[in-house]
């Protein structure tokens, strides 16, 4: 009641990516006042046995992760694994800095509880994120990390950049994620094709078995696949072993918002994310967890709102979810109200 009564409200009267930071700069500071840390893990964590999940040879201390994008570099894991997140999922990081498309780049459609952003893989950089990884990782909260290519490494070369990525963040990281499936970096979404895919987790996964204990590699892909295209990824998914789905990213599609279009066509670009992603994320869990019948872990994320968006999720096929959009209208009570929801189904 505190976030969406009188903290929302006025961070809404702020620029998205001003109010992000905003928000997170808060949630730091108020973590240095002695016995905030307890009372906030009182307040948001919900401890039970139940919750547990074993997914892709990791233990969960409960299903609902935090989505990449919100901590591109690793600057924010700490404070947020003060929410009662059972993952937290960092990046998309590439291996050399780069600053992400000119600002404005993301945008809020509050009618329909959804972002449009097209932040084009900001981060500081691979080696920045390790640095702040090898200063230590919260207590009891799975790490993952989201893998890209820089922008202008063309699409030919992106393996090495992705291998590049992998080894830096091996030794500090759960399981990674290997997105191409953004829609903000040009001709990214071009690797979900079936030979360069095929080329790129391949490598990877060659790269992955010369570790004496190998990591989960699992793929996010795009909600505006065909059926065809989800068949191929299944068949790559199994070729390649890969450990699990992320379905899914955001969305390029316009349809079915009740934002004015004319808004909406001013804003221009970007991938959309929020409750208008719910049904057709949901449908590509389903459609991923009977073709592959069960057996390929799927981690579901996609208008996730409340704890029913969740629940659902789950009961499509989906091991874990993952939450972004909706922490940002529903507030920091989102994980919890997910946990009991979940308890009670």
């Amino acid at each position: 009641m505190l976030y969406t009564q009188f903290l929302k409200p006025l961070l809404f009267r702020l620029a998205p990516e001003q109010a992000h930071h905003l928000t997170v700069k808060l949630l730091e500071t108020s973590l240095m006042i002695p016995g905030v840390s307890a009372i906030m893990r009182n307040q948001y964590h919900l401890a039970d046995d139940r919750l547990r999940r074993q997914c892709f040879g990791i233990d969960f201390p409960n299903p609902v992760g935090l989505a990449a994008g919100f901590d591109k570099d690793g600057r924010y894991f700490h404070a947020m694994s003060n929410l009662g997140f059972g993952f937290i999922e960092i990046g998309t990081v590439t291996p050399r800095p780069q600053g992400g498309n000119p600002q404005p780049r993301l945008f809020r459609l509050p009618k329909d509880k959804a972002l449009i952003n097209r932040m084009g893989f900001n981060n500081e950089g691979v080696d920045a994120l390790v640095e702040r990884l090898k200063k230590g990782r919260p207590e009891g909260v799975v790490i993952g990390g989201n893998i890209g290519k820089n922008k202008d490494t063309p699409n030919e070369k992106a393996t090495d950049d992705y291998l590049i990525c992998f080894e830096k963040l091996f030794p500090y990281v759960d399981y990674f994620v290997v997105n191409v499936s953004s829609p903000n970096t040009p001709n990214l979404r071009d690797l979900q094709e079936k030979e360069p895919l095929t080329k790129l987790l391949s490598t990877l996964q060659q790269r992955n078995k010369e570790e004496d204990s190998p990591k989960p590699i699992l793929l996010k892909i795009a909600p505006d696949l065909t059926d065809g295209q989800l068949d191929d990824i299944l068949e790559i998914a199994k070729a390649t072993e890969l450990a699990g789905i992320i379905a899914t990213n955001t969305t390029i599609s316009r349809e079915g918002l009740e934002t004015n279009t004319t808004e909406v066509s001013g804003i221009g670009n970007g991938g959309l994310s929020g409750a208008p992603l719910r049904e057709r994320a949901t449908e590509v869990i389903r459609y991923l967890a009977e073709h592959s019948k069960g057996e390929l872990p799927i981690v579901g994320v996609g208008g996730i709102t409340n704890g029913q968006d969740a629940v659902d999720k789950l009961a499509a096929g989906a091991c874990l979810i993952q939450v972004y959009s909706g922490l940002i209208y529903a507030g920091p009570t989102l994980v919890k109200d997910i946990c009991k929801a979940v308890l009670a189904e």
